[in-house]
């Protein structure tokens, strides 16, 4: 491991507990910075509004530390809206934001398009998938950024138990991106979770990264944090255990393509000459190819984007 790695491990590496809550909302008061959390949604209508109703009682109700609770819905057949809605968040469709640009499949997507729709001068994503979820997953990745001006993005790290196997989750994390980061990106060896969705940054950060569409988001937020603010910017925080619906194998398989793709055009910004994925599943004959399309697409940093420009100057 690189020295500097071991001093970032040293230096930014935290647990919740390191920042009591009165220590943050100290802060906060004192910086007048505020706070939207945000959820990118499809079809969680099981576990959505649980995590809405804790945030609301937790930190917007018994202690104001979050401003703003927004869910985004991305399409959901089932009732993720709903559910959303009456536990308390505000709801707006992927569809509504920016309507001028057609929207395309993504959690990324999804992500971006969140900016236009928040106001925070710290935005934190948190997926809407989690099982047994505390608010100290919120507190606990915003801390930092509230109480050291140094910080610009945390992500937060856990256990990521399989069923009740623990510590087998994040397998493409395991398989593909901490083999990628290691080699072409060593000063970001130290993340413990590097793909997970719960993570906080400065808005005046978000605004300046292209956002991967697709599943590469995560992998390429922090990669171009990375090079635009410095390693000793970002830092990690302890929140637990995170527990979660976990995807099949095909499905890692399609992310992990995803997260390939995002890391090859840093590595080269060049042409990848066939993106897509061939994965194969046992039909009545055999076993039968089903192809499917890599994410490629990027969104621009919404920096340049004339609806955030206009409505920063309003």
């Amino acid at each position: 491991m690189l020295q500097d790695v071991e001093r970032w491990l040293d230096t930014r590496s935290w647990s919740a507990a390191d920042r009591p809550l009165h220590q943050i909302m100290a802060a906060k008061q004192r910086t007048g910075q505020t706070v939207s959390v945000v959820l990118p949604a499809l079809n969680e209508e099981e576990t959505v509004g649980d995590i809405v109703t804790v945030i609301r009682r937790d930190l917007m109700r018994q202690v104001p530390l979050v401003d703003e609770l927004v869910v985004v819905d991305s399409g959901s057949t089932d009732r993720t809206s709903q559910v959303a809605a009456a536990a308390g968040a505000t709801v707006v469709h992927r569809d509504a934001i920016l309507p001028r640009l057609p929207a395309v499949p993504g959690k990324g997507e999804v992500l971006w398009r969140s900016l236009l729709v928040t106001r925070g001068d710290v935005v934190c994503f948190v997926d809407a998938d989690l099982r047994d979820f505390s608010s100290g997953f919120v507190s606990g990745i915003v801390g930092p950024l509230l109480t050291d001006p140094d910080v610009d993005l945390v992500k937060g790290m856990y256990d990521r138990p399989l069923g009740e196997t623990a510590g087998q989750g994040g397998r493409v994390t395991e398989l593909m991106a901490r083999p990628l980061l290691n080699m072409h990106w060593p000063r970001l060896a130290g993340f413990v979770q590097p793909l997970g969705g719960e993570y906080a940054a400065r808005r005046s950060l978000l605004e300046q990264l292209p956002f991967p569409v697709g599943y590469g988001v995560e992998l390429g937020m922090l990669v171009d944090a990375l090079h635009l603010v410095g390693l000793d910017a970002l830092a990690q925080v302890d929140v637990g255990v995170r527990r979660h619906r976990h995807q099949d194998g095909q499905a890692l398989g399609r992310m992990a393509a995803a997260i390939y793709r995002t890391a090859q055009l840093r590595l080269a910004r060049g042409h990848l000459i066939r993106p897509s994925l061939t994965q194969f599943e046992r039909g009545v004959d055999g076993f039968e190819p089903r192809t499917y399309a890599v994410d490629t697409e990027e969104r621009p940093p919404m920096a340049g984007i004339a609806e955030y420009q206009a409505r920063r100057a309003a």
